[in-house]
Order: C-alpha cells, then structure tokens, then sequence
C-alpha cells in the first residue's frame, strides 16, 4: 500500500476535511465489533483460490463499512477521469472507488480493488495523484499485495484455524474482517518492494504522458504532513510511515531519476477545489 496503512493504512490523517459542502467525513471502518457463532475449524492450507476468495470478501466488507462516494460526486468524477483507460493490471481487471473519510491514503488489492481516500485526493494533483495510484498498482503487478494479504489473513482472522464447511474456507465473521483490517494496517512491505513499487509508478507516469517528477512530490507533501502533525508514538501517522521507511531516500531517488531523464521539476501545489455553486438569497435553485 502506498499508505494502506492504504493504508491499508495503509492509511490515514485528519486534517484535511475539505468541501463545506459534502457531508461529514468518518474515519476509515476498518472494525465492527460482532460476535460471531463458534465453528469448527480446521488447520489453516490456503490456496491461490482460498486467498483470491477472501480478497474480494474484504473489498466488498469495506466498500459496506466504508461511505463510498457516489456516481456524482466531485471526487468520483475527477478518479474516473484520471483512470479512464487503466482497464487491467497483468491481466487483472482494475476497479476503482473512493472513500469518503478523513484519512490520507489509497490502497490496491491482490484482486484489482483501487480505493483512493478523499483526503488524499483533496492535498494531490491529478499527476501526484496518478502517481499514487501507479505505486498501488505496482504493488499488485509484483504480487505485493497478494503476499501481504496471505500473511496479514494467516496473522488475524485465521491465526487460530480455518471455519469450513464440507472442507471449503467459510466466510469470515465481521469481528474476523476488523482483525484483518488492523493486520493490514500495520503490515510492512521491504524497502525493496517500495523501491519497486516507486520505480513502477515513476514508469506508470511516463507511461500515460505525465512528468515522473509528481510522486517525488507526492512523498514531499506527505513528507511535509508528517511533520506538520508532529506524529506521536501510536498515532495513526506514525502507522502509516512505518510502512514506507526512508521517505527521504526515496524523494532523492525519484527527484534524480527525473533530473536525469530530462524532465523539469513542476510547482509542488494544493490541486484545486471543484466549483461550488452559490445560489443568491431570494432565488430559487
């Protein structure tokens, strides 16, 4: 995740609710306290299949839990914009959504599930943005996103067995998924595979037409965030950079890949806010 911390934090931070005019942002649900019915269970043998199954449980778990912006708003509009073309991923049919919350993040899962925060969206350019969502992907390409999901399930949901019924992997329990949401949320990936994942989305943006410099710039406005929020020991900002060490390695990194390859640094600014239609006292709207 590129925050999942995306999150899947990775993700998350809470200052920067933007528009007057959408509703009240939720913090990212990634628990929901229900108890759930004893069952058997059995000695945990996942396969490809079992992983797959349970990828797509937990996407549709948090598209239910989380407020998923509509067909209409603003930040759908401007993701479908951005993404229009990016149909699959080595072979893996991509979709998108964003969630409407106060944390500052975007995750990809193993099944080709992008969820992109508001708050994100509200502190990124598109090419910031896109480089974002370029890194995610990257994740999934490599098969990141798979393998973390396997351990992180392994580590929570199923750390005491498997449910089956007639020898399949049963469905897991809310309380099963809010345990593998927070496994997710402090899951790591080696710098190895950020630097990966970073020289992904850094071809994903010369790929599509756009200056590599924004996810260097990206990482300095989270960077700048960081900073700014002053992170406390278990706050939510310290979760979301341990999963992504070295930011100022990697700013450096990409800063000099671009410099190299000929690309001039573009202006590090806020994107700008849709229009706002104000409607005159006395008039009908």
């Amino acid at each position: 995740m590129y925050f999942m911390k995306k999150i899947l934090s990775h993700v998350f931070v809470a200052a920067f609710c933007m528009l007057n005019t959408m509703p009240a942002m939720a913090q990212i649900n990634l628990k929901k306290a229900v108890g759930g019915a004893a069952k058997a269970v059995k000695a945990v043998t996942l396969t490809d299949a079992d992983v797959v199954n349970y990828v797509k449980e937990y996407i549709d778990w948090m598209d239910k839990h989380n407020k998923v912006c509509a067909n209409n708003s603003p930040y759908t509009i401007r993701l479908k914009k951005l993404t229009a073309g990016l149909t699959d991923v080595e072979g893996i049919p991509l979709n998108f959504k964003v969630y409407h919350v106060i944390d500052v993040n975007a995750f990809a899962c193993a099944d080709g599930s992008v969820r992109v925060f508001s708050s994100l969206m509200d502190i990124m350019t598109d090419d910031e943005l896109l480089g974002v969502i370029g890194h995610e992907i990257g994740h999934v390409a490599h098969k990141d996103s798979k393998n973390a999901f396997r351990t992180a399930l392994l580590t929570s949901a199923l750390k005491d067995g498997v449910s089956s019924t007639n020898g399949k992997a049963a469905a897991l329990t809310d309380s099963q998924f809010g345990e593998l949401g927070e496994a997710l949320l402090n899951a790591t990936y080696s710098q190895k595979q950020e630097s990966n994942a970073d020289a992904y989305g850094y071809e994903f943006l010369k790929k599509n037409g756009k200056n590599p410099w924004a996810i260097a710039l990206s990482f300095e406005k989270l960077k700048k965030l960081e900073e700014d929020a002053g992170y406390q020991k278990d706050s939510k900002w310290k979760r979301m950079f341990s999963s992504h060490p070295d930011l100022d390695k990697r700013i450096k990194t990409m800063s000099e890949r671009a410099k190299k390859d000929g690309f001039e640094r573009p202006e590090n600014k806020m994107p700008e806010k849709p229009a706002v239609k104000v409607v005159a006292k006395g008039k009908k709207k």
